[in-house]
């Protein structure tokens, strides 16, 4: 028995001491394999290629980042490596070239003809707005063509939207409708609550009801899906905060539930709407009659057709009603910036008339807003730099040398890092990460940017401003934006109060930055406010 037991404790120690050999070769050759994958993932593709910055999982490391950290995690290698101004983030089968230099992304803008947004565009549309597979390659067909080239449907779509929304008679009028519907909202609020208590509401929420409905009836006429059935404002915003998801594009039925059931509601009451021929209504905007008749032109369907303009009225929406509330919300947080807004406004874009009443109308010139509202102006242009985080993305369709100076690779990605720009020191000065809202008149002063149309005087480089995108991916929509966004803004400050709701100062919290930049972001938390009627808060018109 007892040499049994013996030979037993031997076993043991036998079988004891082989696993633990076993365990140490496996991790030994586990090390070794680690070590390979990282060594390769920071070698260079050539010898000109930017530097390339490792992550601490090999390849999937910095994919695992975004997903988690959204554009934060890059923003954050951006910050901490600005003595260059492009780096590598190696990932599966592929580089990202993140560029964090206003000059170096004007070089990026100039190499037009091989770095392109364009061709990801239509796996980009067809994740987001659940295209199939034979309007997927309609969009896909001629589009990035040259001058004497066929034309393709995002071509025609593209000028289409350049033309209405460029400086001109049709960006006039289209202003000045969105701007009188506004108008017309506002009043109509301040007449129903004039003598009521303080309405408390979500900044951000209630300002988003005043967009979606005065965008979706300027563009759609009264007859617009979210007229019709106002629960499907709700199904806008769950298909807004899942753009990620379903850029995944795994199972989108099953995990981005909310938002693929938000956009599938959309464009299925869409569908009705063209179905019903209301694109053709007298109040209807001209830009929407025109979209449809190239979509049909080029083969699309009307529920393909309905796809497209969920991504019309996205547009529209999102960062208007976002960039709003930023810049109220900057307003209002500072009483005196208030009031020397509003007094800037009567002095410079506004005639007060007298009709009798208790209130004064208001005569409001949209035109004056950008040339004698210049603090007004500088705030926006701040909200916009201070929240805009975005990433102008180009797709490397042959290897490229930017700059003379560094080789980027075909297949790969070229990110513009808008958030790292937008916060560098060296470019806006110590205050940076702050909000100035004297910072663009101080600019202006010393003769730099103005902050929108992109035209470089001397200072600061015009590619530092990244809110609109740049190049080819300019924004068509920023000058319109620029006048909706104002002419909301001065409605709100002469005709409401706004005051937290607690009684004490309003409080400006950080923004969401754990996100996908896709648009501006919004706030970390809720800002809950009370809104009431002021005194002196008559009718606003607005006169041209």
């Amino acid at each position: 028995m007892a040499s049994r037991l013996v030979e037993v404790l031997h076993l043991d120690r036998d079988w004891g001491s082989d696993w633990g050999s076993v365990a140490t070769a496996s991790l030994a050759i586990l090390t070794t394999i680690y070590l390979i994958f990282y060594r390769l993932q920071t070698s260079k593709k050539h010898p000109d290629e930017p530097p390339v910055i490792a992550s601490a999982i090999p390849y999937v490391g910095h994919l695992l980042g975004m997903a988690l950290f959204g554009g934060r995690y890059v923003k954050g290698i951006g910050i901490r490596n600005r003595q260059t101004p492009i780096f590598t983030l190696p990932v599966p089968f592929s580089r990202i070239y993140v560029v964090t230099d206003p000059s170096l992304a004007a070089a990026v803008q100039r190499a037009s003809k091989t770095l392109s947004f364009t061709p990801l565009v239509p796996d980009i549309t067809k994740r987001v707005l659940g295209f199939d597979a034979h309007h997927h390659a309609i969009i896909a067909q001629n589009i990035d063509p040259e001058p004497s080239d066929p034309r393709g449907l995002l071509s025609d779509i593209h000028d289409l939207v350049w033309t209405y929304l460029g400086p001109g008679d049709s960006l006039t009028k289209l202003s000045l409708t969105a701007s009188r519907e506004f108008a017309s909202r506002i009043n109509t609020y301040a007449l129903q609550h004039t003598y009521t208590p303080p309405e408390e509401v979500s900044l951000l929420i209630w300002l988003r009801h005043f967009v979606a409905l005065t965008t979706a009836t300027f563009l759609y006429g009264p007859n617009n899906p979210i007229a019709k059935d106002p629960s499907l404002e709700q199904s806008f915003w769950d298909f807004d905060h899942g753009l990620g998801s379903l850029l995944i594009g795994i199972l989108p039925s099953l995990t981005a539930r909310k938002p693929y059931q938000g956009r599938e509601r959309l464009a299925a009451a869409f569908t009705t709407y063209l179905t019903n021929n209301h694109h053709n209504d007298p109040g209807a905007n001209d830009i929407i009659r025109r979209r449809i008749e190239i979509a049909t032109a080029h083969g699309f369907t009307l529920s393909a057709a309905a796809r497209s303009e969920v991504s019309f009225l996205f547009a529209g929406i999102v960062n208007t009603a976002t960039t709003t509330f930023w810049v109220l919300l900057h307003l209002y947080a500072r009483p005196d910036l208030l009031n020397y807004i509003r007094a800037e406004l009567l002095a410079g874009a506004v005639t007060e008339l007298d009709m009798g009443g208790d209130k004064p109308t208001r005569l409001l010139d949209q035109e004056a807003l950008k040339t004698n509202c210049p603090t007004l102006t500088s705030v926006f242009r701040e909200a916009l730099r201070t929240g805009s985080d975005f990433y102008s993305t180009r797709l490397v369709k042959s290897d490229t040398t930017l700059a003379g100076k560094w080789w980027v690779g075909k297949g790969s990605v070229v990110q513009i890092a808008g958030g790292v720009i937008h916060a560098d020191p060296n470019i806006w000065g110590e205050s940076a990460e702050g909000f100035d809202p004297q910072r663009f008149i101080k600019l202006e002063k010393k003769g730099d940017t103005d902050g929108n149309s992109g035209e470089k005087e001397k200072g600061v480089h015009p590619a530092a401003f990244r809110a609109f995108g740049g190049g080819k991916t300019l924004c068509p929509g920023r000058h319109f934006a620029t006048h909706e966004i104002l002419a909301f803004v001065a409605m709100v400050v002469l005709t409401l109060d706004i005051e937290a709701a607690d009684g004490g100062p309003i409080k400006v919290p950080g923004k969401e930055d754990g996100v996908m930049p896709v648009h501006i972001l919004e706030p970390k938390g809720d800002v809950r406010v009370k809104v009431s009627v002021r005194r002196d808060g008559g009718e606003v018109v607005v006169v041209r």
